[in-house]
């Protein structure tokens, strides 16, 4: 089994097919080897507004062709009927991940967040997303919390992102272009 180099980080899809395409054209540009999905994969829930692209059965098709190569965790508008359509398993609440070395917490953010803390150690990454917002923001005894912001629907006029991780940087992109407009370095921010 070989070692993952670079990951590809998204949440908070919405059931937007337009901006699940371009997701996966940057995915797959990127040369990321793993596909990591915060959660809210489907449906915008009733807080959000339609996204303009709002075509959840061809986010199941599009998901479903890269199957093999996702990591998902549940969000709080993932529910188990989507399970049933989906090939691929999203009902983890969390995933515990090693990036270089360090242990990354991984959940969608509306269980576990930096207002309730899961069990982390000194050094550890809280990674989430449920906000809509980008974030890097270090708290408690060197830990950095994480946020790749939305795909479909973000807010706090910040742009449609993801993040990107390899060499112990987690850069912060731009869905239109893949322009990355923030690093930040598992020992600091760049």
């Amino acid at each position: 089994m070989s070692q993952i180099k670079k990951w590809m980080i998204a949440s908070d899809l919405h059931g937007d097919a337009d901006c699940v395409e371009q997701l996966l054209a940057r995915y797959r540009q990127s040369g990321a080897d793993k596909l990591i999905l915060l959660g809210d994969l489907l449906y915008h829930g009733p807080r959000n507004d339609l996204p303009a692209g709002y075509a959840p059965k061809r986010v199941i098709e599009l998901l479903n062709g890269v199957g093999d190569e996702l990591l998902c965790v549940r969000g709080n508008c993932d529910t188990e009927v989507d399970q049933m359509v989906l090939t691929f398993p999203i009902l983890a609440e969390y995933a515990l991940l090693v990036f270089d070395g360090v242990t990354v917490f991984a959940t969608h953010g509306h269980n576990y967040n930096t207002g309730k803390l899961p069990p982390l150690k000194r050094g550890d990454i809280l990674l989430h997303g449920h906000t809509h917002v980008p974030a890097a923001d270090s708290f408690g005894e060197d830990n950095l919390y994480l946020n790749p912001g939305s795909v479909s629907i973000p807010k706090e006029n910040s742009p449609k992102s993801y993040l990107l991780y390899e060499n112990g940087t987690f850069s912060f992109c731009r869905l239109e272009n893949g322009e990355v407009w923030r690093t930040v370095s598992v020992g600091g921010d760049q």
